[in-house]
């Protein structure tokens, strides 16, 4: 098992991110219920190859709270803030649900400093695919009982039930209570809003780098139709449905994320190199 350390990146607000290994950055971003820890089994795995390093998003975990709102930008800077911290002219960028949206954004803006893209169980940040009674499904589990004075822990059964496969042991069921439960009511609420009413950027098809997209066979969220019609959008895009996990593969069915993810970064590592050598 990895050593992993955390460090504060500096600035308004500051960022905590854990972090294992030597070599290139790979840095995962977690889902609107998530944070760090979420990635550990991810960042035990890669630590022998590369620096694996998982953010929590400001307003989450034990990143600072921050005045005003945010916006898919916002967090597209906070993840090239990261990077600058760690001295990563490029990053491979794994995120899943809206990590996978803001990995997205970050690579709209910021196109040269990504070495590869990994999208789980997202959708594109090209349109909304869901149709208004799934934002309202949306906002009625998550933000009306936060707004109405419950607590994150108040909604983090149902919450978790509903994102998960069915018969998803008890162990991964309480992982995910423990990160909703942790969740900052005000800095989540926020979150809500940007993924709701945030406009949408970019175009797939100008993806022009190494990408995976991971989803789970049985994702209500983002479905597998959802990520072929991605892969069919991201030129050489390659796609990997893990059977019988619902819509948080890695944290599921950690061992089938992984492979997926290890197999992908070697064939992109074993690219870069025979590149080098054709020069």
């Amino acid at each position: 098992m990895a050593s992993i350390e955390t460090a504060t990146v500096p600035g308004i607000p500051a960022l905590a991110v854990d972090y294992t290994g030597e070599g290139e950055l790979v840095l995962f971003l977690h889902g609107i219920g998530g944070n760090r820890t979420n990635w550990k089994d991810q960042l035990d795995v890669l630590a022998a190859e590369y620096k694996a390093a998982a953010l929590d998003c400001r307003g989450y975990g034990d990143s600072e709270d921050y005045e005003g709102g945010v916006t898919l930008d916002i967090f597209a800077q906070d993840v090239l803030r990261v990077m600058d911290y760690f001295g990563a002219e490029q990053a491979h960028i794994c995120g899943l649900s809206l990590g996978g949206r803001i990995a997205q954004r970050f690579y709209a803006h910021y196109p040269h400093r990504v070495a590869s893209l990994i999208l789980a169980d997202s959708r594109p940040d090209t349109m909304d695919t869901r149709s208004a009674e799934d934002r309202e499904t949306f906002y009625t589990l998550r933000a009306k009982p936060l707004l109405e004075g419950k607590k994150p822990a108040d909604i983090a059964d149902k919450v978790a039930l509903s994102l998960v496969a069915p018969d998803t042991g008890e162990a991964v069921l309480q992982k995910l209570r423990d990160s909703i439960s942790a969740l900052h009511a005000e800095s989540y609420l926020k979150t809500i809003r940007a993924n709701l009413d945030d406009d949408y950027a970019g175009d797939i098809t100008l993806i022009d780098v190494p990408t995976l997209l991971i989803v789970g066979e049985l994702d209500k969220l983002t479905p597998p139709e959802l990520a072929k019609g991605m892969a069919a959008g991201i030129g050489g895009a390659q796609l990997s449905i893990i059977p019988n996990v619902g819509h948080l593969s890695n944290l599921e069915d950690p061992s089938g994320f992984n492979a997926a993810l290890v197999s992908f970064l070697r064939k992109v590592k074993a690219a870069q190199s025979n590149s080098r050598k054709s020069v």
